[in-house]
Formats: structure tokens, C-alpha cells, sequence
């Protein structure tokens, strides 16, 4: 029976949940018994320095703050002492994220002592990216609202401004299309995460037609310092553009790392609380 081959090739998916962009082991009052798997019993890699999980738990609430990230969107990073497990908050606004809140998974995308929480669907988005590129430490999706036109017209996404030379290559953009759709927009399975993974390549940062973006880094810090400042040269660039004149983007050899962003992440960290 095709459904039947379906329901083993990915994991089903609640339609309340699908909606909230979340999976959970448990059904909901809609599902039928059985339409869900069981939670999967994978041993965890270990603890995670507190600090480090503070500056996770950071990242969220401040690119909350500046918008970046609203209801939606998520911040992950690879796990320090196992590179085939990442860290990610469970389903939930990131805004509010806390240090109980942040769920171990495999490269599959599978929970570690999920113990019924709610996941996010998009998760595979992580875990693919996270397979491919074991350079990549940190993660970073959103819905930031001034790249998202840049993904649908075809026009150019490239740094102008020196604190975003990390886009100093033109951005490239994912089409969903292209893999299969599932459901809508939402990455909602490993081969739309591969897909993706794979149209990022060994850049910082993806486009997903119509949707938001994926953002990588080697560290947290980093990771959200570029998703930032990609919405912000997204804001500076929507503005060049409407002057109708010759744009100067940033080229390669002009291209660094920013300097002092331990000094920017203490201001971030001080507006998220309450200190500045």
C-alpha cells in the first residue's frame, strides 16, 4: 500500500503539529492509533559545559531581540564531544528558550531522551547541514524578513557592508521544488536537508525560496553575529538598490572576520538582560 511506503520512508507528521512547524512521538486527537513511531533509544554523548549552553540559550534570545528570529526560526549547535550530535532547543519560540529546554539529536535527526516533548519538524535541516559540513559548529534558521525577497526575484544577495563580507560571494538560493515537496515550504524531511545542505555548499549562508534562510559558522558567536548582519546588508542593500545607481558590492580580498565580537556579543547579551 503507497501509504504504508510512505509512512516508513519519513516520519509522519501530526497536522496540528505541521502547522506549529513541530513533530511529536505522541498523537494527536487527530491521528489515527498507530500513525506515529515510536521514540528512538539512542545513548547520549555526554554532558555540555554549562557556559557553552548559556551562550546557545543567549543566541536565541538575542537574535529574538533584533528580530531576526520571531515565533519561528531556531539556533542549534554541534554537540562539543560527539561531531555526529548537535543540540536544539525543543519546540518552542526562541524568545523564551531556556538551559532545560535544549534536547540532544543524532545526524538522523533523532531525539535523545525526548521524553515527549514536542520537536521541531525542521530539524533535518540541522542534522544535514551538521553531516556535510564538519567544519560547521553552529546553525542558525530564520525567517528574517528583508532576505526573504531576495530569494523570490531573482535579484542578488551580496555583502556592501564590511561587517557582512562574509557575503562578499553572491548568496545562492534553494527551491524546494527541486527535491519534492512535502509539506508546504517546511523542510520536513533528511532529503530536502541534504538538498539544502548541498545548495549551501561550502558557503555561510543559503537562501530558501520563499521561506528564510540557513546561516552557518564555526561558533556560536559567529553564527549569530552573520545571521544578524545578513538581515541588516539585506535592509542596506533593499535601500542602494532603490536609488537606481551603480551598487559597489564588498569583494573577496576585502572580506575579515569582525574584530572584537566578544565586546558586540556583551552589548547583545546585556539588552536581552535588561542591561543596557
Amino acid at each position: 500500500m503507497q501509504w504504508l511506503a510512505a509512512l516508513a520512508q519519513q516520519t509522519p507528521i501530526c497536522e496540528a503539529d505541521a502547522l506549529a512547524n513541530t513533530w511529536r512521538a505522541q498523537p494527536c486527537a487527530a491521528e489515527k492509533p498507530g500513525a506515529y513511531l515510536p521514540e528512538p533509544v539512542i545513548a547520549s554523548a555526554g554532558a555540555v559545559d554549562p557556559a557553552l549552553i548559556e551562550n546557545f540559550v543567549l543566541a536565541s534570545r538575542i537574535l529574538a531581540h533584533h528580530g531576526v528570529l520571531d515565533a519561528w526560526g531556531h539556533v542549534s549547535i554541534r554537540h562539543p564531544g560527539n561531531a555526529e550530535r548537535y543540540l536544539l532547543s525543543r519546540a518552542r519560540a526562541p524568545a523564551l528558550v531556556s538551559a532545560e529546554d535544549i534536547m540532544e539529536f543524532d545526524l538522523g535527526s533523532n531525539p535523545v531522551d525526548q521524553r515527549g516533548r514536542r520537536i521541531f519538524l525542521e530539524r533535518y535541516i540541522h542534522g544535514e547541514v551538521y553531516r556535510a559540513r564538519p567544519d560547521v559548529h553552529a546553525i542558525v534558521h530564520s525567517h528574517s524578513p528583508t532576505m526573504i525577497p531576495f530569494s523570490v526575484t531573482g535579484e542578488p544577495l551580496r555583502a556592501i557592508s564590511h561587517i557582512a563580507s562574509f557575503m562578499c560571494e553572491e548568496v545562492p538560493v534553494w527551491e524546494i521544488r527541486d527535491v519534492g515537496i512535502v509539506n508546504g515550504l517546511l523542510v520536513a524531511n533528511s532529503a530536502q536537508g541534504a538538498s539544502l545542505a548541498n545548495r549551501l555548499g561550502k558557503g555561510p549562508v543559503c537562501l530558501m525560496r520563499g521561506h528564510g534562510n540557513v546561516v552557518v559558522a564555526g561558533d556560536i558567536k559567529i553564527a549569530v553575529q552573520r545571521a544578524l548582519y545578513a538581515e541588516v546588508n539585506a535592509q542596506q542593500l533593499a535601500t542602494a538598490l532603490s536609488f537606481k545607481r551603480p551598487i559597489t558590492f564588498v569583494s573577496p580580498d576585502e572580506a575579515q572576520d569582525p574584530k572584537r565580537l566578544d565586546d558586540a556579543w556583551e552589548v547583545w547579551k546585556a539588552e536581552v538582560e535588561g542591561g543596557a
